[in-house]
């Protein structure tokens, strides 16, 4: 199976417009696969108004900044697009296929996402007025995060009650609270452990349709049993870090050392804790902190298994980094002590090897002989003269990356 299967079962909006968006009743565009004859794309433009967008499936963000989205009126323009995205590779990752989708006026466009947030210790739907490329730049008071019991769900009364503190135009308060409810039923009943719908269009007729989604899948959630088909298989399209990282982590069955490349800039993530990771990465995003890869470190490894993970991390991608972040949940087996003096001694080489660096070095974490592991590390760094902020297994996740995420920058 592909990379993007091993690292977390993600699905994007073509997997969701076959598959899932009618299933669940949440209404999307219309659209056609990159097999569509040419009278097929004609009658298409010809139904939606003249103007359709033509899109890679690819596992990669930001697919419109990258050039890899084109906006086509004429058939055989359309025909000559679709060939062009289907062949397209952005941030090292290689298009599928490529589609078509009916182009969605706006009078407005809003943001949502559920993932399991380690602050409400259960699913969290966010919320926000503003959507589509920049929803990076969204303040804090412009969007809202509840937690969702995974036993009642989302309802409707939460909903509205949500859109309404963000100040929704009232005319759209129980279209979008309806949709919004369906967008929880996917998630739960899919077992997804993140997904998000990036924008929602309303258009000036008062009709709402979910415009991009992306998902990802828990494989350890026996609902996944059922959609598990509906996963494609994607091009490896790996990079040399990502293949040195595959080979070492088969090398051994304890401690596994997974990561997928993500063309960020500032934040080098070592992360642990599986589930976490990803919402880990998802609030780095969110709050610009542009992750360079994700991974998935952990399993207990020995001391020469996570010495060895670190040094192939720093020798390819710390001189890319703006701030170097250690970041996990509280570990039930892992050492503390050991992964932490690997990745101390890692860093040491590193330096030894490559001169000084002045990056700020973020950490949160917990476990087995926690403290043990927080003072080699501490060791490490005033002898590095690196500047350094430790947080105990008190402090959430999300608030750690969004710590980091926004000390990274300002650097």
């Amino acid at each position: 199976m592909a990379t993007e299967k091993a690292k977390g079962l993600q699905v994007s909006e073509l997997t969701f417009l076959r598959h899932l968006a009618h299933k669940f009743d949440i209404p999307a565009p219309d659209h056609l696969t990159a097999d569509a004859t040419l009278s097929q794309v004609r009658d298409a433009l010809a139904r939606w108004g003249g103007k359709g967008i033509v899109k890679p499936d690819i596992l990669s963000g930001y697919r419109g900044k990258s050039g890899g989205v084109f906006t086509v009126t004429d058939p055989r323009d359309a025909m000559k697009k679709l060939k062009a995205a289907a062949a397209v590779e952005i941030n090292g990752k290689i298009a599928r296929t490529s589609y078509m989708v009916q182009h969605v006026p706006a009078e407005k466009e809003l943001y949502t996402a559920i993932t399991y947030d380690s602050h409400f210790l259960s699913p969290a739907f966010t919320l926000a007025m503003e959507g589509g490329v920049d929803v990076e730049g969204i303040g804090e008071s412009r969007k809202k995060t509840i937690p969702i019991d995974v036993f009642e769900g989302l309802n409707a009364y939460q909903a509205s009650a949500m859109l309404e503190e963000l100040d929704c135009p009232g005319q759209y308060v129980s279209l979008l609270a309806r949709t919004f409810v369906n967008f929880w039923d996917l998630f739960i009943a899919t077992g997804m452990r993140m997904a998000e719908i990036n924008p929602w269009r309303v258009t000036p007729d008062r009709q709402v349709f979910a415009c991009d989604f992306k998902g990802i899948f828990d494989d350890a959630n026996y609902k996944f049993g059922e959609y598990e088909s509906i996963v494609p298989e994607y091009p490896e399209g790996r990079t040399e870090f990502e293949e040195e990282m595959a080979k070492w982590s088969a090398s051994s069955h304890q401690g596994q050392a997974h990561v997928a490349e993500l063309g960020g800039k500032k934040v080098l993530p070592i992360l642990f804790g599986g589930g976490a990771s990803t919402i880990i990465i998802e609030t780095l995003e969110e709050h610009g902190g542009e992750p360079i890869f994700l991974s998935d470190f952990g399993g207990n490894p020995t001391y020469e298994r996570m010495y060895g993970t670190a040094e192939r991390c720093f020798r390819h991608k710390l001189r890319d980094a703006r701030l170097l972040l250690i970041l996990g949940g509280k570990a039930n087996n892992t050492l503390i002590d050991v992964t932490f003096q690997a990745m101390a001694d890692a860093l040491r080489s590193y330096v030894d090897s490559n001169g000084p660096i002045s990056i700020p070095v973020v950490i949160g974490r917990g476990g087995p002989r926690m403290v043990q592991g927080f003072l080699a590390m501490q060791r490490a760094l005033e002898e590095l003269r690196l500047p350094y902020v430790i947080f105990g297994p008190d402090t959430p996740l999300t608030l750690v990356a969004e710590y980091a995420a926004k000390l990274a920058s300002v650097i």
